[in-house]
């Protein structure tokens, strides 16, 4: 009876946290393959970097890409995932240069490329912030099959909600694999160690 109940316990848990995670990844989310849940991951798009030039998918081939949606009033997932994306640059050496490092705005409302220019400034000058309309924002949510949505707060504000993960992309384009918010330090910069070095 005994095993019985702490069985019971342990599914109840794993349970708690598939659903947790599903807020923050895309459902049937897989560790590779090229998509998720029978869809491919990654597309054509067209958005503004922080200095206003034109990015498509073509400008990030002929490097491997990690790809990050947020926003830059985000509270507490983005900073930190910025600062970590800030620290596994360093820790790469010469490789980093080798690997685009992307934040895409879920908030276009607000995130003009002047805003995202002031927000990155705090980082690693190598990431690359982008934005556009509505309209260029969801297309690129769509093709990386990303949640975000727009949760009202008191006092007439609001704030985002959105996936956390980090998306890992190969030098054409092909999705490779997810790191999600949270993974230990070394283990992520091993993904984008294996990422450079296919």
């Amino acid at each position: 009876m005994a095993r019985r109940w702490f069985l019971a316990g342990v599914v109840a848990v794993m349970i708690a946290l598939g659903g947790a995670a599903a807020l923050f990844w895309p459902m049937g989310a897989g560790g590779g393959g090229g998509g998720v849940g029978g869809r491919s991951v990654g597309g054509p798009f067209s958005l503004a970097d922080q200095d206003g030039r034109p990015v498509t998918e073509q400008t990030l081939k002929g490097k491997p890409t990690a790809i990050v949606f947020g926003f830059t009033y985000c509270p507490e997932i983005c900073p930190t995932t910025l600062t970590n994306m800030t620290a596994w640059l360093k820790a790469l050496g010469p490789d980093a240069d080798r690997l685009n490092m992307v934040f895409v705005s879920v908030d276009p409302e607000r995130d003009t490329p002047a805003q995202l220019k002031s927000y990155l400034s705090a980082f690693d000058p190598r990431i690359r912030g982008l934005t556009g309309s509505p309209e260029a924002v969801a297309r690129i949510a769509g093709e990386y099959q990303v949640y975000y949505r727009k949760v009202p707060i008191a006092g007439g504000g609001y704030t985002m909600d959105h996936s956390s993960a980090i998306y890992l992309m190969d030098a054409k384009g092909r999705f490779v694999a997810p790191i999600a918010f949270g993974t230990p330090f070394d283990s992520a910069l091993a993904s984008l160690r294996r990422l450079i070095h296919p």
